[in-house]
């Protein structure tokens, strides 16, 4: 899957902004197996570009293009089916059911479109230092475990393009490091394109193009 971006921008932001911004008011285009990452300052709206590119927020100008298609004139269900079948996200407020465990988060998530058995859950979760939480409450979890669970929970369907928002705030380079390849490897099995926005460059991602927000 192919991902354009069309000279996209905030309403709530300046124009000017685009004089220093790679990303905003400019025209780009993001291929399959593209690892993008994007350093984005507090306040250089992270969160927005990755909350217009799933579909979340439609408060800008500009157009996003999957595959030559209008993500602006997409109904709820086409949406929903590209949400399903093509695009994974790690939020970074998490969006996890905090009342649910461990592994029914996960199961939601894996049942909606199949693209791996029950038994990966296990395995991923295990990997990432969390093996022993898939029973407990995930409003129990440290925040730290909760990242990783989101983190997981992402991998766990199909994806063109997986979309990241700090996702590793709260947890230790070892940590993050782990989550890291994990994501990697799973990119890889899908030929898919990692977007990737932090507040500084991650040395342990080893991205093809970077870009300032």
């Amino acid at each position: 899957m192919q991902l354009s971006i069309r000279q996209l921008l905030p309403t709530y932001f300046d124009k000017k902004v685009t004089e220093t911004s790679e990303i905003w008011g400019k025209d780009l285009v993001f291929n399959k197996g593209d690892l993008i990452k994007i350093v984005a300052p507090s306040g250089s709206g992270k969160s927005s570009l990755i909350n217009f590119l799933y579909g979340l927020r439609t408060d800008y100008n500009g157009n996003i293009l999957y595959d030559d298609k209008d993500l602006g004139k997409f109904s709820l269900e086409i949406l929903s089916k590209y949400r399903k079948d093509h695009i994974s996200i790690v939020f970074q407020d998490l969006r996890l059911f905090e009342d649910q465990t461990v592994r029914e988060n996960l199961e939601i998530k894996r049942q909606l479109n199949p693209y791996h058995p029950p038994e990966k859950i296990t395995e991923m979760t295990g990997r990432l230092g969390i093996g022993s939480k898939l029973e407990s409450r995930c409003g129990t979890c440290s925040y730290g475990e909760q990242q990783r669970i989101a983190i997981v929970r992402s991998l766990l369907q199909p994806f063109d393009i997986l979309l990241l928002d700090e996702p590793f705030s709260h947890l230790d380079n070892k940590n993050s490091e782990k989550a890291m390849e994990l994501m990697l490897e799973e990119a890889r099995l899908r030929n898919a394109t990692i977007i990737f926005a932090d507040l500084e460059r991650i040395d342990y991602f080893p991205f093809t193009r970077l870009y300032h927000l």
